[in-house]
């Protein structure tokens, strides 16, 4: 079977530059009973998880139903497949003209049923930018960005995960007081638009901080980037308060991303991994 090091179809925030110094923890600890991906996103750190440890059982929370999009790769490729002649005449990553697109928008519109419009927006928009609609697709300009060749089909995936559809706090109350288990935290970014998730509300700083509720006596794998100012927050509320601070003692790796000339930010993995979990 493959081993994933990134996610077969686009999702915002996946963690695929993490992946390897995922891979590094992991492999220095015994197999845990259970791991459990809180935010599944793209599953891509459940397929790791399930990788590394196969022993393990692996809960992967699919609340975004990217199980329909892995389901319709074979659509996806049909639709980019009779793209790619409509582009032929336009140069890679350049600007599609109002006639292309206008044919473009017809093939698309003859689509019934559940189409993937994430995916096609990463062959159709500016880089990191989506849209859920074809009627978002009509409002925005177009761009070459089409592969040149199909999408892998990615029938062997979501093999021996364990497939939820949860809000997390119901998930976490299930499995909080069991034995052997690591949480895989990866909720949306603080202030960021949610808008390709299932919530298309802005998380909020009570949204997040709820979430550190998890964190509390638990082995945990928690993304964040230093936009969310969650981890000096938390710092600070410890040494101030007298309240826990549950990052406390907690390894971090990091990750410093640059999106333009004016635009850069860091990613983070904090990690605690104290508790027997054999």
């Amino acid at each position: 079977m493959k081993n994933y090091s990134t996610a077969p179809l686009p999702f915002v925030g996946q963690k695929r530059n993490f992946i390897k110094v995922f891979k590094q923890e992991l492999v220095k600890k015994e197999a845990p009973k259970i791991y459990i991906d809180l935010f599944g996103g793209s599953g891509l750190l459940s397929r790791v998880a399930k990788d590394v440890h196969p022993t393990s059982k692996v809960i992967y929370n699919d609340y975004d139903n990217y199980r329909e999009r892995l389901n319709s790769i074979t659509k996806t490729n049909a639709i980019l497949n009779d793209l790619r002649p409509l582009v032929a005449h336009i140069q890679q990553k350049t600007k599609i003209d109002i006639s292309t697109k206008e044919k473009i928008i017809k093939r698309i519109a003859k689509e019934t049923g559940f189409v993937d419009y994430i995916t096609l927006s990463s062959s159709l928009l500016f880089s990191m930018k989506y849209v859920l609609s074809l009627e978002q697709l009509k409002k925005e300009t177009l761009y070459n960005r089409i592969r040149k060749s199909p999408i892998p089909l990615a029938e062997d995936y979501l093999k021996g995960l364990e497939v939820v559809s949860l809000d997390y706090k119901m998930l976490f109350e299930q499995y909080k007081n069991y034995d052997s288990v690591v949480y895989l935290i990866d909720p949306p970014y603080l202030s960021t638009d949610c808008s390709t998730y299932a919530s298309d509300n802005y998380w909020k700083l009570k949204d997040y901080l709820d979430v550190l509720k998890v964190l509390h006596n638990q082995n945990y794998f928690y993304f964040t980037s230093n936009k969310s100012s969650i981890i000096e927050l938390c710092k600070w509320i410890g040494d101030n308060t007298g309240a826990v601070n549950p990052f406390d003692k907690a390894k971090i790796k990091t990750h410093f991303t640059t999106m333009n000339q004016t635009s850069s930010y860091t990613d983070m993995m904090l990690f605690k991994w104290n508790q027997t979990t054999t």
